[in-house]
């Protein structure tokens, strides 16, 4: 009879703290990180901080179709990089340089101008689709009550191998530290507050920690960063024209 029930309890799914599983908190998550009914743009000012050096500015248009997996990225500022874009097309992502006016393919695990945040930040979430959960647990994240989950991915293309993620009472990421496939902690995520848009979230801020890139400060190891500071996040309806090429080519930031 013991044996009976501990095998039962096994085979029982992962319930969190506020009543359903674990795989249906992760769904809940991507689904408020994704606008699969909608279109999505906004203005993104992505600070890069690198110890012992000025902090660099970037300002960039992002918009977003998820429905259909795409998203275009121009850059505004600084002027060096002005008009330097990113069309991404279901799997495809391409980066245009004005200069040359040449589209080169990259991957959405590359940096995004070399900066701590990677291209595939900018699209849609689909964790419970790329990821297995290992095991899950209920903590406190400062004035947040959390489910941590640990994530293990399904699939060889992508970003990180494993995952361990916070997720609030209301379904929102807070926190994200990503691994390698060894276990080496590459990178921590914090998202504290969120713009609520209707029946939509968007980040107000997210900051990247670089668990491997920095500098020594008068002894001191310090982690590189970069914040990102979300604004004027709009729902309206983009454009068809402005998901191609010709978009980047011909838009005058």
């Amino acid at each position: 009879m013991k044996r009976f029930i501990i095998i039962a309890w096994i085979l029982l799914p992962v319930f969190s703290l506020w009543g359903i599983s674990d795989l249906d908190l992760l769904r809940q998550a991507d689904s408020l990180a994704s606008y699969m009914d909608t279109d999505f743009s906004a203005q993104y000012t992505i600070v890069q901080d690198k110890p012992g050096q000025s902090p660099a500015t970037t300002v960039a248009g992002v918009f977003r179709r998820d429905v259909r997996e795409m998203y275009v990225i121009v850059i505004m500022r600084p002027a060096i990089s002005r008009g330097q874009g990113y069309l991404k097309q279901g799997k495809t992502l391409w980066v245009y340089d004005p200069e040359s006016r040449r589209f080169n393919s990259t991957s959405s695990q590359e940096r995004f101008q070399n900066t701590n945040a990677r291209n595939s930040d900018f699209t849609r979430s689909t964790m419970a689709e790329d990821y297995r959960i290992v095991s899950g647990a209920s903590a406190a994240l400062g004035k947040f009550k959390c489910r941590v989950l640990n994530l293990e991915a399904r699939i060889t293309d992508i970003t990180y191998p494993k995952m361990k993620i916070w997720i609030s009472e209301d379904g929102l990421v807070r926190k994200t530290e990503d691994y390698s496939l060894s276990g080496q902690l590459l990178r921590t995520s914090l998202i504290a507050e969120y713009w609520r848009v209707g029946s939509r979230y968007v980040p107000k801020q997210i900051l990247f920690v670089d668990a491997l890139r920095g500098a020594a400060i008068n002894g001191v190891f310090v982690n590189e960063r970069t914040q990102i500071t979300i604004s004027q996040p709009s729902f309206k309806k983009i454009p068809d024209s402005t998901f191609s090429k010709t978009f980047l080519e011909t838009v005058n930031p």
